[in-house]
């Protein structure tokens, strides 16, 4: 016992070196990261890559978006992603100032990307609904335009009964 008790200053003594210098790595660490500043704009090209490889499957597979207007090839899909995520880094890219940390032309980014993806799958529904014949309800699911039996418009309805 009486070993216990020669060793409790020793103890002490090391415990309060060991809490030191733990504090001086906490108060080093917090001046390191007190000169840290974090950007997410522009992203990096691994990023860019992922959000059109996204697109691609949203726009070539069956999802909420292609029920209403169909689906592209995938080729067709690629393309059109490529161009849609180009645009959107543009349009956001002209926004960003120095001062910023990027937060918000992130969401433009996004919004911009979603935007002009909704163009396209519009505008090419019209245009396989300007090309298909009149009178059909059903296109099949590589095309554009209403499927299932949706109406497409008051006269073609009138017209089948």
């Amino acid at each position: 016992m009486a070993d216990s008790d020669s060793n409790a200053p020793q103890d002490g003594a090391a415990s309060a070196a060991e809490s030191k210098h733990t504090q001086s790595q906490v108060e080093d660490t917090a001046s390191k990261l007190s000169n840290l500043s974090l950007r997410i704009w522009p992203p990096t090209q691994r990023t860019r890559d992922a959000v059109v490889t996204r697109l691609v499957e949203t726009l070539s597979s069956q999802s909420v978006l292609s029920r209403r207007y169909g689906t592209l090839p995938e080729e067709e899909a690629s393309v059109a992603a490529k161009s849609i995520e180009e645009e959107a880094f543009s349009v956001a890219g002209a926004n960003f100032s120095a001062d910023d940390d990027g937060i918000e032309i992130l969401q433009l980014y996004s919004k911009e990307i979603s935007k002009r993806m909704l163009d396209t799958v519009k505008a090419r529904a019209a245009a396989a609904a300007a090309d298909a014949p009149s009178g059909s309800a059903e296109v099949d699911s590589n095309n554009a335009g209403p499927a299932g039996g949706e109406e497409i418009s008051s006269s073609s309805v009138k017209a089948e009964a």
